[in-house]
């Protein structure tokens, strides 16, 4: 995905960036007095934010989302370890919705996200899912390995946040924004040449979401079933059983999945492959 890189060569794609971070950040922030976990997340109807704006603007919103929450940390005082997680967590909220969309076989609208059918409502609702529960389990796995919060309270509290407010907002926004973002040129396609980004790959999009799908679900299910703990902990407002974090199991069992995130961004696309192939041959 050379494209996260070599953005960086076009100044409307930085200034994306810098429009995606201040936007996020403008929304986050005045929410941080409504802690779920003090310190850690809180009631984000500006979730909706990486997933519109990643499908929109490509890599700069991977990089404005990620920047963004790390700033409404700093500004809104929230600032701490588990902002680290949320760097991470942030980077692939965004990546995955513009990787998957269009990749899924028997969910795609083999279309742009206009919201204007009702397989793209369909299409949307999927992939804003599978963006939601990666980022959650990435931050809950992270905060579970370090010891400071559970995975079944973390990972869920986060996957949830992330899907409501994307769910509900996400097609509103994108029937009114994506058609005028287009009229003016500013999809992330439309700014970049084709030869700094990487071809359409259905095989990262189906690796996204099975990584995705299985962290969440695994990690449920060696959090609550294997060592005890509770889902959503005690409810909202609780750091839950902090006996039950740091378990090997949980960390080795997850790791494997992790990686896969990495290895799905830097993997090429099956039609470079080919073209490798034929280059060698010749």
């Amino acid at each position: 995905m050379k494209e996260l890189l070599t953005m960086w060569k076009y100044s409307r794609m930085i200034i994306m960036v810098a429009l995606v971070a201040a936007i996020y950040a403008a929304i986050l922030i005045p929410f941080k007095a409504i802690p779920l976990i003090p310190g850690v997340t809180e009631l984000r109807p500006g979730n909706v934010i990486p997933v519109i704006f990643g499908l929109m603007f490509g890599p700069a919103g991977v990089w404005g989302s990620m920047l963004g929450n790390l700033s409404a940390d700093i500004f809104g005082g929230t600032l701490g370890i588990p902002s680290i997680s949320g760097i991470f967590g942030n980077f692939f909220f965004a990546l995955i919705p513009y990787v998957v969309w269009g990749k899924v076989k028997g969910i795609t609208s083999y279309g742009k996200p206009y919201m204007n059918k009702v397989k793209d409502y369909f299409e949307y609702i999927f992939v804003a899912l599978i963006a939601s529960v990666g980022c959650g389990s990435i931050i809950g796995y992270i905060l579970d390995a370090i010891g400071l919060y559970p995975f079944a309270v973390l990972g869920n509290i986060i996957s949830l946040n992330n899907f409501v407010a994307a769910a509900i907002l996400g097609p509103i926004l994108l029937k009114i924004l994506y058609p005028r973002v287009e009229k003016w040129g500013l999809i992330w396609t439309d700014i970049m040449d084709k030869k700094d980004y990487s071809e359409p790959s259905s095989f990262r999009a189906y690796l996204l979401t099975f990584c995705s799908i299985a962290a969440f679900v695994l990690g449920n299910y060696l959090s609550i079933n294997v060592y005890g703990g509770m889902a959503f902990g005690e409810g909202f407002l609780q750091e839950g059983d902090l006996s039950v974090v740091n378990q090997v199991g949980l960390v080795l069992g997850l790791l494997p999945l992790m990686l896969m995130f990495v290895i799905a961004m830097v993997l090429p696309s099956r039609n470079k492959l080919k073209q490798d192939n034929l280059n060698n041959i010749a």
